[in-house]
């Protein structure tokens, strides 16, 4: 971090003129160049930097993507869960999010055929396929191979285009990420990447690795809603990619997480109703945890903040109507005692909220 703080001070004294100046609206070489080094981690091998768009976090590529693609009405197929900024952001594009059934190894391929089915004999529009394949957020699920090809080809068939969220890939616990679903089906995948979890949030740097037919709308797409990625922050992602053994870090942090999951889930195990169940992760920072069907979390995330814990309440992760009995509890910013803290004040919300008892 001190040899990190030391290229920040470089940048702004040596090269002010540069990095506290407007960049080029697809982000500069160099971060192109070394996020196709992160991809090639990931499992694309051989992306070309020249179909890269920088962007402000991986949620400015989500809405790019949205506006390019949708008009007011159009549908995008989610995972139900999915990430409610992904949601928050089709609401405001007046795009209609029609969710899909999921498992505890995400989409379930044949249901997303029949949801398909059903959308065009409806004569809906669908824009796209919006899809966290990787230890996902909010489910943790971690999509397998065979079932990423399965979704490719109905896709495929169905004429549509897949927009592939890899926020986590990288943060498996034991074993190595999963290749996406774009390295083998490059043009059918808007394929989105983040240095958010692998190195910084608050730099505000993802990006988007377009098909070529769609690459200049994309582009100008993006450059309209924020003129540029921030160039420091570009250059300081582009420091930690290329001067540092990045995969070293991100394989400590994800033997770290993999402890606070583990405190986290031994703590709901001891002290949660049995009837309380959750699944537990492979990789990334989520546990989804359920209550038994009929209760909705909603009110009871308040009574959580009372007694000093927050979770997320399952409502907020699919555009369908409740009850939701399900939640999220995330361990990846929480040391491992705060983590088992929480669980035994949680316990008395969960538990006390189970018909039967007291």
């Amino acid at each position: 971090m001190a040899d990190l703080g030391t290229i920040a001070d470089e940048l702004v004294a040596r090269q002010g003129h540069l990095s506290l100046q407007y960049g080029a609206g697809q982000g500069t070489p160099e971060l192109r160049d070394a996020v196709c080094s992160v991809m090639a981690a990931d499992g694309i091998a051989g992306a070309d930097p020249e179909h890269v768009v920088i962007t402000p976090g991986s949620q400015a590529a989500i809405d790019t993507a949205a506006r390019m693609l949708g008009n007011p009405g159009d549908v995008v197929v989610v995972e139900d869960p999915t990430f409610v900024g992904a949601l928050n952001t089709f609401n405001t594009w007046e795009l209609d999010a029609v969710s899909t059934p999921t498992d505890e190894e995400g989409l379930i391929p044949a249901l997303l055929h029949t949801t398909l089915q059903q959308l065009r004999a409806a004569g809906r529009r669908v824009a796209f396929l919006y899809t966290i394949p990787s230890y996902a957020n909010p489910s943790g699920a971690l999509m397998p191979a065979e079932r990423r090809e399965e979704v490719a080809r109905i896709c495929r068939e169905e004429d549509v285009l897949i927009v592939e969220d890899n926020a986590y890939g990288q943060l498996g616990f034991e074993d190595g990420p999963v290749a996406p679903i774009a390295a083998a089906h490059r043009d059918q995948v808007i394929y989105l990447g983040t240095v958010s979890k692998i190195f910084s949030p608050g730099v505000r740097i993802g990006w988007a690795l377009v098909p070529p037919a769609l690459l200049r709308e994309f582009y100008l797409s993006a450059e309209s809603a924020f003129v540029c990625p921030p160039v420091f922050s570009q250059m300081l992602s582009t420091a930690f990619l290329t001067r540092f053994d990045w995969q070293a870090h991100v394989a400590r942090c994800a033997a770290e997480y993999a402890l606070r999951c583990d405190a986290l889930v031994d703590e709901m195990e001891q002290s949660l109703d049995p009837r309380v169940t959750w699944t537990r992760p492979a990789g990334g920072f989520f546990v989804w945890s359920r209550m038994p069907d009929g209760l909705d979390t909603l009110p009871l995330m308040h009574a959580a903040a009372e007694a000093g814990v927050v979770f997320v309440p399952g409502g907020a992760f699919t555009p369908d109507a409740g009850p939701h009995p399900h939640f999220r509890l995330a361990f990846s910013f929480v040391a491992p005692e705060a983590l088992r803290e929480g669980v035994r004040r949680l316990a008395p919300v969960l538990n006390g909220a189970l018909p039967g008892n007291p």
